[in-house]
């Protein structure tokens, strides 16, 4: 790829995913309440039907912070489960711990920006935002704190917008087929969220992506006061 895709050239490994998961409602205690959830996501055979409001299949049981045509499906990178496995060694690990319907061989977020378009499978699909993580992954991984340590990780996955409803299956090609170059990557939106050091120019510019997911971009404002 040359031209407008040259950002592109430290994800140049195939991107592939190893598994497709999916989850059936769950019901928690939290706090002296049950909370119902669908971020307990297993591996299943497939293959998955991505739809422009959500993985068929599927169970989403918040929709204030999941699913939609903004949140559609999320990616997660096979390639940080080493990072997390180390940090959290009783955690009983396997494919669709952090929530994601999709886990991807060589996922880089440094090297994807908001809105990239690829070819998933049968799909076409668009990256809309990076996950912000709330209280169940703690509970997914048997322990709070990898919640804050999550925010403060370059590791958040990506949301998608379906662009192009159609069928992935395991071992399908993650392919980049359109790129928007002045977008921020998923790394960078992901620390605008959780860290304080960026130029407030910078932040403003990312709030007024087109192709930011809305909720991202009311968070966004919320936190620097644009």
């Amino acid at each position: 790829m040359t031209g407008k895709f040259d950002y592109f050239w430290g994800q140049s490994e195939k991107m592939q995913i190893v598994s497709v998961n999916t989850g059936e409602p769950r019901t928690i205690r939290w706090k002296g309440a049950d909370v119902v959830t669908g971020i307990f996501k297993f591996q299943v055979e497939g293959p998955l039907f991505l739809g422009e409001n959500g993985v068929t299949g599927d169970h989403v049981m918040d929709g204030r912070y999941h699913g939609g045509k903004d949140k559609a499906c999320y990616l997660y990178s096979a390639d940080h489960y080493e990072y997390w496995k180390s940090s959290y060694p009783d955690a009983d690990w396997e494919w669709g711990m952090f929530g994601e319907n999709l886990t991807i061989e060589n996922m880089n977020e440094s090297h994807i920006l908001i809105g990239d378009v690829f070819r998933i499978g049968g799909a076409l699909v668009q990256i809309t935002q990076p996950r912000q993580p709330c209280y169940k992954l703690g509970i997914r991984i048997g322990n709070p704190d990898i919640v804050k340590q999550f925010s403060l990780s370059d590791f958040p996955g990506a949301y998608l917008r379906i662009l192009k409803e159609g069928i992935v299956n395991k071992g399908d090609s993650m392919v980049i087929v359109d790129t928007f170059p002045e977008s921020p990557s998923l790394k960078t939106v992901f620390r605008m969220l959780y860290h304080d050091s960026f130029d407030r120019e910078e932040i403003r510019r990312a709030a007024d992506n087109n192709h930011l997911a809305a909720s991202c971009r009311k968070d966004l404002v919320k936190k620097w006061g644009l």
